[in-house]
């Protein structure tokens, strides 16, 4: 009985890391003194009671990684001296075993192995019995699980009772690393059966319920319940488990984990915290709320305090939390609210004013903008101010004839051809002509004086004509590309 602990353990193990079960009606297939996997319970559930749902994540699997078998950590086991007796008969098909040994690598990652720790033998049968390994073989998780992985199917009868005999005679002795009475180390066995025992298991197991080994028996599909219940220990229904199918068997180790561990009920799910459960050791546990809630006075349930750390609010770009506890949705500037009061449009920004361009905005897609500036002038590294380029391009200069830059905001000006800078550095006077007027006229007679007034006035004003026309033709040229 003892070499079959290690492999019941095993296929018991995943259901130790289940949420303890709700009562449900017992099935049209269920037997009296044993606990029954497998079937629909009433929430839906295979026969469980659902843990708290959590408001968002990842459904909770007790590794604290969504979808994994339960790692280390979950619990400090007892100290035992644990044997997996598992069944391979021919009626155990190679996929079902593979999950047999699945479910005993599940359990072994659970507990705390080690020398002054959990020690696990296997033992494997079927007509025959071959023990794979002692409990005093492997002292490490891994290599356990290695062992355990190489194990084949002996693939004929179904003999239990010599099981369970060679067990008591071979796996739990001293010699093969079990530790004495002296110890009170517990010792336990598992044994995991789909078929009815082929050899008189009853006194069998009564010996070695007898010698202080626990057992505990898993029934699969064709498993005889009856016989499940002469091999286990009192009572019955904590130490007889079934289920229909192999596919299922891993849930057991729940069940396994809450008898073998100082039990964590943030890892079992036990906890009825809505949201966060924090270990404080020693199966001690506090609640917490996630972001956004409050802990009610029950120290379990949580409360919304801020919709919008929620992330639920559907705003598109910004939730705005109101004083009554509720929310708004606003927009990016740029945008306006549609009628839904969740999503956003953009706007035409510069049509709107709200660009910040100081020269020239240009609308892009998207409802986005860039800023230009005018010709003579730059793009800032602000992206929204200007700086002069040319000075003479903006026509504010003051150059009477033509104006010259000199960098990037400097500039002199200068004359046309026969005309000279005056000393504003910026109008401009004829000079030839003055001088033929003075060379060819007697200054000092009267009628000479008034002849040369008369034609230097009558010079001047031609002169006024043309700089007026030059100017406005100058005026209209910078005009225009200021205007471009």
């Amino acid at each position: 009985m003892l070499r079959h602990l290690p492999g019941l353990l095993l296929l018991l193990w995943p259901l130790l890391l289940l949420p303890p079960p709700t009562p449900a009606a017992p099935g049209p297939l269920a037997r009296p003194g044993s606990r029954r996997l497998g079937m629909r319970g009433p929430a839906g559930s295979p026969g469980r009671r659902p843990a708290p749902a959590a408001p968002t994540g990842a459904p909770y699997s007790g590794t604290g990684q969504p979808g994994g078998a339960r790692g280390a950590g979950v619990c400090k086991s007892k100290p035992l001296d644990l044997v997996f007796i598992i069944d391979s008969s021919r009626s155990v098909r190679p996929l079902e075993f593979t999950k047999v040994k699945t479910f005993v690598s599940q359990i072994i990652d659970t507990l705390d192995i080690g020398a002054a720790d959990t020690r696990v033998a296997v033992v494997n049968y079927a007509s025959t019995v071959k023990i794979e390994f002692h409990l005093q073989t492997h002292s490490d998780k891994q290599s356990l699980k290695r062992a355990v992985a190489r194990i084949t199917p002996l693939s004929t009868g179904t003999m239990s009772g010599l099981a369970i005999q060679t067990a008591m005679d071979e796996a739990f002795t001293v010699e093969a690393g079990a530790r004495g009475p002296t110890s009170n180390i517990p010792k336990v066995a598992i044994i995991v059966t789909d078929g009815r025992p082929q050899d008189q298991v009853n006194e069998v197991a009564a010996r070695a319920r007898a010698s202080g080994i626990e057992l505990y028996a898993v029934g699969v599909d064709r498993a005889d319940m009856e016989s499940l219940k002469m091999i286990a220990s009192e009572p019955l229904d904590e130490h007889v488990f079934y289920v229909e199918t192999y596919g299922v068997i891993e849930k057991l180790s729940s069940r396994f984990q809450e008898t073998f561990c100082a039990l964590d009920p943030c890892a079992l799910g036990t906890h009825q915290c809505q949201h966060v459960c924090i270990s404080d050791g020693e199966g001690r546990y506090h609640c917490e709320c996630s972001q956004g809630y409050s802990l009610n006075a029950d120290m379990k349930t949580c409360s919304a305090i801020n919709k919008c750390a929620l992330n639920t609010h559907g705003c598109e770009h910004i939730c705005v939390n109101d004083r009554t506890g509720s929310y708004h949705c606003e927009c990016y500037e740029g945008y306006t609210l549609n009628e839904d009061k969740k999503t956003c449009s953009a706007q035409d920004q510069c049509a709107f004013g709200t660009h910040g361009c100081q020269h020239i905005c240009v609308n892009d897609r998207g409802g986005s903008h860039h800023c230009e500036c005018y010709e003579g002038y730059t793009l800032n590294a602000d992206n929204k101010t200007c700086s002069v380029l040319s000075k003479c391009a903006l026509g504010s200069h003051g150059c009477q004839h033509i104006c010259v830059d000199d960098g990037a905001a400097a500039y002199h000006c200068e004359c046309y051809a026969g005309y000279t800078l005056n000393e504003d550095r910026k109008t401009c006077s004829a000079i030839q002509e003055a001088r033929r007027l003075i060379s060819t006229e007697d200054a000092c007679g009267c009628e000479a004086t008034l002849a040369f007034q008369d034609k230097v006035n009558s010079y001047l004003q031609r002169l006024n004509a043309k700089l007026d026309d030059i100017l406005g033709k100058l005026q209209e040229n910078e005009s225009g590309q200021i205007h471009r």
